[in-house]
Order: structure tokens, then C-alpha cells, then sequence
């Protein structure tokens, strides 16, 4: 086990620099896990490369090649991006992840411009409680590795393909795989969320401020609505998601 208390630490450098910078991330091929359940679910898919905790903590047994670094407290609340850091962070590997030529699950979905990475987060921990075989993260959603995305999703981006893309990509898989594309929004001619049928398929969620963008619409193949009280706007863009894949799950 390493000790290191400088600030200026190459180390401590690169986490700051992965929790900040998301072209250093990609860059890097690496992003900040905080916490020792996000470290137990990297450790199980194989994707650690450091890990860094206070003393004291308590860490599971590390593979052979994984580094192992002490810092005091005071150190660790200025590397961890959790304003309350739990002890221990790591450094992971980003997974290779090329977008498919087709798909042959049956539940996906399309995120448009979702900014809040708490929100995208969210929706890929939703997409692994039922059973969606993947998310696409059109430009201008939060990134996949920022360390509030990758928080919320506890764990679930291990588990859950995600791809970011861009709108021409999802149409011509989606067309290609024979999936139709339901966008998600509130319109004259939407059709009730229980009247479409979700045995396979695409749904398309966009931001609660702008809803799905007009590019987004065109592709889509019909367009579906959450039946609310009349004097509710829109949903939560995660809690849309889970409505969706509850219902279809449920059905199917």
C-alpha cells in the first residue's frame, strides 16, 4: 500500500483531472468510481486500475496489477467528487463499446439531450431493474463516465450496454433490427402508453424542459403519453423511463 499526502501528487493530479475533465476521461480511457459498493461492482467486471482510500477503511481483496494508494482525509475530500467522500475511490478502465450492426434484445432506450447526469444516471439503474438490453445517449445527454452518472447508476453501467451516438446511428440500427421507435410526449395524437405494443421496442425520452427534439420525432414511429392529471406538464425524465419499462415489462 502506497502513502501519498501531497496535493500535488502525479497521482492525485490524474483523479482530480478524470473527476473534472470530460475529454481527460476519454482521453485517459478512465473515470472515477466513489464509494466501496461502486468498487465492488468494478472489481466484479474487471475494469479497476487504482484504488485510493483513508486509513482505516476496509478494502476487498485487489487483483495483482491493481495499485493501491493510503491518502489521509484531507486528501480524499479533495479528490473525491462526493462532497461527503465514503473512504475509498477508484479508477477504472472505460469499456470498449462498439455500437452493434444490429439489435436483437427487446427493450431499449433513446435519451435526447438529458443534461442532468443524476437523471441519466438514474435511468440506466431503471433500464437494469427491468430488463432493458440497452440505452443511447444522443448528443447532449450528460456523459456516461461523469462521476454524478456514474453514482447514480450504482453499478448499473457495468450491466446495461450504453452507447453514446448520434440520432442518424440509433434510426439506422433501429430500422436495420426491425424495432420500432416510440417517442415519449405529450401531443393530440399520442397514443396511451397501455394501447402500444411494448413487446420490442424503442422509447425515446427527452429532457423535461424541451422534450424529444424535432430530429428525434421524425424518426420516431408513433408517438405514446403517460395518462396524468391535466394540470401535470411532464414527468421526471427517469421516472418516465420507469413508467415505460414497467409497463412493459408487466405486459410482456
Amino acid at each position: 500500500m502506497e502513502w501519498i499526502t501531497s496535493r500535488t501528487n502525479p497521482l492525485a493530479a490524474h483523479v482530480r483531472k478524470l473527476v473534472i475533465s470530460a475529454s481527460y476521461r476519454e482521453e485517459q480511457g478512465a473515470f472515477v468510481c466513489d464509494g466501496p459498493k461502486l468498487l465492488r461492482e468494478a472489481l466484479r467486471y474487471g475494469v479497476l486500475r487504482t484504488v485510493v482510500s483513508t486509513p482505516g477503511t476496509q478494502l476487498p481483496d485487489l487483483p495483482e496489477g491493481v495499485r493501491a494508494v493510503s491518502v489521509p482525509p484531507d486528501l480524499m475530500r479533495t479528490l473525491s467528487p462526493s462532497k461527503t467522500p465514503q473512504g475509498v475511490l477508484c479508477v477504472c478502465a472505460i469499456p470498449e463499446r462498439t455500437l452493434p450492426h444490429t439489435l436483437d434484445g427487446r427493450r431499449y432506450l433513446v435519451l435526447d439531450a438529458l443534461q442532468d447526469p443524476g437523471n441519466v444516471g438514474t435511468i440506466l439503474r431503471t433500464a437494469d431493474a427491468f430488463g432493458a438490453d440497452g440505452v443511447f445517449l444522443l448528443p447532449g445527454c450528460a456523459g456516461l463516465w461523469h462521476p454524478k452518472t456514474v453514482r447514480a447508476t450504482m453499478g448499473a453501467l457495468f450491466r446495461v450496454p450504453a452507447w453514446a451516438c448520434t440520432a442518424e446511428d440509433v434510426s439506422g440500427l433501429l430500422r436495420r433490427s426491425g424495432l420500432p421507435l416510440y417517442g415519449a410526449a405529450l401531443r393530440a395524437d399520442a397514443a396511451d402508453v397501455r394501447e402500444v405494443p411494448l413487446s420490442r421496442f424503442a422509447a425515446a425520452i427527452g429532457s423535461e424542459g424541451g422534450g424529444l427534439s424535432q430530429a428525434v420525432l421524425s424518426m420516431c414511429d408513433a408517438v405514446m403519453e403517460i395518462p396524468m392529471r391535466e394540470h401535470c406538464e411532464s414527468l421526471n425524465a427517469a421516472v418516465a423511463a420507469a413508467v415505460i419499462l414497467w409497463e412493459a415489462a408487466r405486459a410482456f
